[in-house]
């Protein structure tokens, strides 16, 4: 077989359906965020990031910048290892620490990533526990998807955001099936949110566990950034709630938090803990300093919403069509790959506005779509300055506007 050649074809493959994804080469600069250089041939470009998952802007602010410096200082530059031979370091326990304080639960476990945290621990969960039936949400992110797969289980799909369909799907079970109830608080393409309360009524009448990912809330909802499940007083509800370090946080990592004995099988087996090198004291010391901030500050999480209040309005008044939702994140709807990405390149190369296409595999084909995050620290001249790029190149295109 000609290896070259099939992965040729298949690159043309998605150059031809519009699905090739290019990355600008971006430089962040400490201070500026959400302003960036952009480091193509010749001079540098200023640009405004408007895609950054960096959604408070926490990956810039001094407390956090003040803490990785003096861990780096201390501790050096890696953790040695894994966590079970020669990795676990003082940030590590003591970050785990403050997670379970947050979500109000007796113990937590720090993974490397937020995709890492949900493929290990549902991995494991479900192929440990005897005949265990896994009920997961339709638009489930695709870590868990792979984290259910690995299992090995039974994997039952719901309806998004249906405890209906959710409940016809358990009652079906033999009764006493050991189940774990799998979704999202905040969607990440469409931005919507999952009705807490309604799922976790289903599962406790069914007795099954409940695992939801809340790495698109934490940092951002609830008095102490403890995602949706806080705001909505229902974080004891939950068996399992996972997280990410990478975004309301703005540096890296992912952790589940739960009971300590549950906590505890999942770093006893679950072999995407064992067997990874632990993440940098550093980074454990930043992440801890962005999570004793939130706690206490509400004043990120206000002037978040106000921006996005802000900008949707702005795209009403433009009539730039975008996808409403409960939630920040701000899905502006194209519909057409090509158009997509033509959309995107001329933000990027006419407007010094950088938002990266979202294709086909990411959301199904014919929703393709910009998806659009603002933060605190956008301004109000950066929003108009985005909806009227917008706006011109909806012209240009002959885009549908939205009425």
């Amino acid at each position: 077989m000609d290896y070259e050649s099939f992965f040729r074809r298949e690159l043309d493959e998605l150059r031809q359906n519009g699905d090739y994804r290019i990355f600008a080469n971006l430089q962040r600069q400490a201070g500026r965020f959400p302003h960036a250089l952009h480091m193509r041939a010749g001079a540098p470009a200023d640009l405004t990031i408007w895609c950054s998952n960096d959604y408070l802007g926490m990956g810039q602010h001094p407390a956090v910048l003040t803490a990785m410096h003096k861990a780096l200082d201390e501790c050096g530059a890696g953790a040695g290892g894994t966590r079970n031979i020669a990795g676990t370091n003082h940030y590590h326990v003591l970050l785990e620490q403050e997670l379970a304080d947050l979500h109000g639960t007796a113990a937590a476990l720090l993974f490397n990533s937020g995709y890492m945290s949900n493929w290990a621990a549902l991995s494991t969960l479900a192929a440990r526990l005897p005949g265990c039936v896994v009920l997961s949400d339709a638009s489930n992110h695709a870590s868990m998807i792979e984290g259910i797969r690995h299992s090995r289980a039974k994997k039952i799909v719901f309806a998004h955001n249906d405890p209906a369909d959710l409940e016809r799907k358990l009652a079906a079970l033999p009764p006493g099936t050991p189940s774990l109830v799998a979704f999202e608080s905040v969607y990440s393409m469409d931005g919507d949110v999952a009705p807490i309360a309604a799922i976790c009524d289903v599962a406790d009448r069914y007795g099954a566990m409940t695992y939801l990912d809340e790495v698109h809330a934490v940092g951002l909802y609830g008095p102490r950034g403890g995602g949706i499940a806080e705001r909505e007083g229902l974080a004891h509800r939950l068996t399992v709630t996972e997280g990410t370090l990478a975004k309301g946080f703005g540096v890296i990592g992912g952790y589940i938090a739960a009971s300590s004995a549950l906590c505890d099988f999942i770093r006893s087996f679950a072999s995407g803990f064992i067997f990874t090198t632990a993440i940098p004291p550093a980074i454990a010391a930043g992440a801890l300093a962005s999570i004793r901030h939130l706690k206490t500050s509400d004043t990120e999480r206000l002037a978040h919403r106000q921006r996005v209040a802000q900008l949707r309005a702005a795209l009403d008044d433009a009539g730039v069509p975008h996808h409403r939702n409960g939630g920040h994140i701000v899905p502006v709807l194209v519909g057409n790959p090509i158009l997509c990405k033509q959309v995107t390149d001329r933000l990027l190369e006419e407007f010094g506005v950088y938002v990266q296409p979202i294709n086909y595999p990411t959301v199904p084909r014919g929703t393709e779509r910009l998806r659009i995050t603002p933060s605190p620290l956008h301004s109000e001249a950066d929003i108009a300055h985005l909806v009227r790029s917008l706006s011109a190149i909806w012209s240009d295109l002959s885009l549908r506007r939205a009425a």
